[in-house]
């Protein structure tokens, strides 16, 4: 850590001099501008930047599959504009497996194919894009998820497990997005000012959606797990569905928690819910108690669902310690 004294010049301009290390390591030479971004009581120092395409390069030769498909998510995520996929020979399934990455990222496009390399490009803009907006959608397509997958369970409905398996896409899609804006404002301060949050509250939407990608996860896999079980026994499915109340509610709580902006009215709702993640447990054993004379293939099957359901509840009070932190007060500098 370096200080500098603040010093007035013409009598009314504050200025400080930056250190010469450090401008020299970033290229910046007298007569350059530096951009300075408010933050709090904070005030950020950046070299000033270009609206130049952020391009970054990977030899894909020898990726197939979901490795290749690995490399086009870490390289969007990471936060190129310009993505170069180049080989010796860029082979039929190479193309397909990039085309299906880019359909599952948002603004991802391919614009340029030889027969040696494949060229995807970001086309969204920063300043347009809304974590709020991709956070709230997040919600509604998970907790919409969760509900329909137990649907489709307890009324063996194949075609409503399908759909729900399905819609994982969706959420993983708004997943990729956030965390691509969100690792962009830990990097660039500007980046931050464009989307209109501070970067603590990137943080704990980029934390709380996560928690979210997670219940998507689940549901689908109680879709994949109600295609194997055909019809369950009503008790059995009354039990579920008592189970699922309770950690939807949880889920929408721990999310009123961190989307409300008074701090008071946060930590009440944050506080309720982790009082409530509590009493999962006993809905848990009420359906254990039921399923366990049962056979073991179906018994094993449900006792997956009866898992899902409970971690999803657990999701939920992560969510809602994230928003005790959001709304608790910040130290003083």
């Amino acid at each position: 850590m370096e200080t500098r004294k603040v010093q007035v010049t013409g009598g009314s301009t504050f200025t400080v001099s930056i250190p010469k290390g450090w401008a020299t390591e970033n290229g910046i030479e007298a007569g350059d501008r530096v951009e300075f971004h408010p933050e709090g009581d904070s005030l950020l120092l950046s070299p000033r930047t270009t609206d130049d395409a952020v391009e970054g390069t990977v030899d894909i030769t020898d990726l197939e599959g979901p490795e290749l498909m690995r490399t086009v998510f870490t390289l969007y995520v990471s936060g190129f504009d310009l993505i170069n996929l180049e080989a010796t020979r860029v082979t039929p399934d190479q193309r397909r497996t990039v085309r299906d990455a880019t359909q599952g990222l948002v603004g991802l496009e391919v614009i340029e194919e030889t027969g040696d390399r494949v060229v995807l490009q970001d086309l969204l803009d920063s300043s347009e894009l809304s974590i709020h907006n991709a956070i709230t959608r997040m919600r509604l397509v998970s907790v919409t998820m969760l509900q329909d997958a137990v649907t489709a369970l307890v009324e063996n409905d194949d075609d409503l497990a399908t759909d729900v398996i399905e819609r994982d896409d969706d959420v993983d899609r708004l997943w990729f997005m956030i965390s691509r804006v969100f690792r962009s404002a830990l990097r660039n301060p500007s980046t931050a000012a464009d989307i209109g949050l501070p970067r603590e509250t990137c943080f704990d939407y980029h934390s709380s959606a996560r928690q979210l990608e997670r219940i998507a996860d689940h549901a689908a896999k109680i879709g994949q797990l109600s295609l194997k079980l055909g019809d369950v026994p009503e008790e059995v499915a009354d039990a579920l569905e008592d189970l699922h109340r309770e950690a939807a509610e949880i889920v929408d709580m721990s999310m009123d928690a961190l989307l409300e902006e008074e701090g008071s009215e946060a930590t009440r709702l944050g506080n309720q819910t982790r009082e409530r993640v509590r009493n999962v447990d006993e809905h848990t054993r009420a359906v254990d108690d039921l399923i366990r004379e049962m056979d073991a293939e179906r018994a094993q099957h449900l006792s997956l669902v009866v898992d899902s359901l409970s971690r999803s509840a657990d999701y939920g009070g992560n969510i809602a310690e994230t928003a005790l932190q959001k709304a608790a007060p910040r130290p003083e500098n």
